[in-house]
């Protein structure tokens, strides 16, 4: 793959663009703004608001009961954690290899942190699941990072042996599936982001999904209902929330209409998007199995993932020398990201980093697995030449900054 210094390809594209807005969501848009009627809740001639038919499509979308629109991802893990029960210093299972927001949901809650390995494939590490989950912990926050899912059954029975709750952070794997069982179906409850560079595209934006009655009125009250829960598109009876309307404080969390009227014309698309990304990261591991150095996470067999992003370990260089490749790389358009770096950048922090959780911590495994972990943004229209520059640019920095 390597070509002369002087005749080097650069990528002429942002990896990082999102997805583009549909125009019946620009449309929407642009007609609510026009009405004034961009508060969550309010008298709505002529129908329910967008962000009630949101929370009814995508609670259909899922096949669960109901569904509960917040602004972010990270609001709506945070009320699961409430809707369950979590008090301030309990503890929470949660893998060590996360996003920022997932701790900071715990945070949020008073609750700490316990975090379980993770293994080198990006997945929580079963073993260490079960002894930890004997550790008191009432619940375990699972994010499938990265939209890598671990052996879903094996978890639910985890969890079941411990009498933990299962609440899933789906942020990364929206329209997956584990067996052919669509991702955030397994947990009690699911959470899901609606952020720019997730499977749909609303700027910011969460969702939460549940079959259970009490969980689902709890989690609409929170989000800021007001007394007008009767308007949300996918909820329990009324009298659910009579049991509950008095001691939830509202938490002005709920979505607004402007973000539910972007998004909920991309639900239609979910569908051959995950097509179409799965042919791209097919492609993309492919090329990168093919340098020398380079080794892409695998996939367990069950898996059918959105692959709108791709982990790879570049495995004997230093860590200064993969520093020095992955920012040549970024200097010819190839912008990726690595775990492994002293100081976190951009969305790249670690447990490491997050010193307000107190409890020592040994998570020597995925400490490792981090240390040489490089993560790509892979935008939906890539092509096939581009994939192969992307190969080119990262197969010629690897072997100029090896020796």
């Amino acid at each position: 793959m390597n070509k002369p210094a002087d005749k080097q390809v650069s990528l002429r594209r942002d990896l990082s663009d999102p997805l583009p807005i549909p125009d019946a969501g620009i449309d929407k848009a642009i007609e609510i703004m026009r009405s004034g009627r961009l508060f969550r809740y309010g008298e709505f001639s002529g129908g329910a608001s967008e962000v009630a038919l949101l929370e009814r499509d995508f609670a259909a979308l899922l096949g669960r009961r109901y569904a509960a629109a917040f602004n972010s991802c990270g609001s709506a893990i945070f009320v699961a954690l409430k809707c369950v029960g979590i008090q301030p210093g309990d503890s929470v299972l949660v893998n060590g290899f996360t996003l920022a927001p997932v701790p900071g949901a715990i945070e949020h809650a008073g609750a700490k942190p316990v975090f379980v390995e993770c293994a080198d494939e990006c997945r929580i590490d079963l073993q260490d699941l079960e002894s930890k989950a004997a550790g008191g912990a009432r619940v375990l926050l699972m994010s499938h990072m990265r939209g890598h899912l671990a052996d879903m059954d094996a978890v639910v029975a985890i969890c079941e042996r411990a009498g933990i709750v299962l609440v899933e952070d789906c942020a990364h794997t929206l329209g997956a599936r584990w067996n052919g069982r669509l991702s955030g179906t397994f947990g009690s409850i699911s959470c899901f982001s609606l952020q720019s560079f997730k499977h749909i595209n609303a700027g910011e934006g969460g969702v939460l999904v549940t079959d259970d009655d009490d969980i689902a009125a709890q989690a609409i009250l929170y989000s800021g209902s007001y007394m007008l829960y009767a308007q949300n598109g996918a909820r329990p009876d009324l009298e659910v929330f009579e049991r509950y309307k008095r001691d939830i404080p509202n938490l002005s969390l709920r979505m607004h209409e402007l973000t539910a009227a972007v998004a909920r014309p991309q639900l239609d698309l979910l569908a051959s998007r995950v097509r179409q990304w799965a042919r791209n990261y097919d492609l993309l591991a492919r090329l990168l199995d093919e340098i020398n150095e380079v080794q892409v996470a695998q996939r367990l067999r069950g898996e059918d993932y959105v692959g709108s992003s791709i982990q790879f370990r570049i495995l004997s260089l230093a860590p200064g020398q993969i520093c020095n490749v992955l920012d040549a790389c970024g200097k010819r358009g190839v912008d990726i990201k690595w775990f492994g770096r002293n100081e976190a950048q951009g969305f790249t922090s670690t447990w490491r980093d997050w010193r307000y959780v107190c409890d020592p911590q040994d998570l020597s495994q995925t400490t490792r697995m981090l240390e040489r972990l490089c993560d790509m943004r892979i935008p939906i229209d890539l092509d096939r030449e581009e994939a192969g520059i992307i190969a080119q640019i990262i197969s010629e920095e690897i072997a100029a900054h090896s020796a």
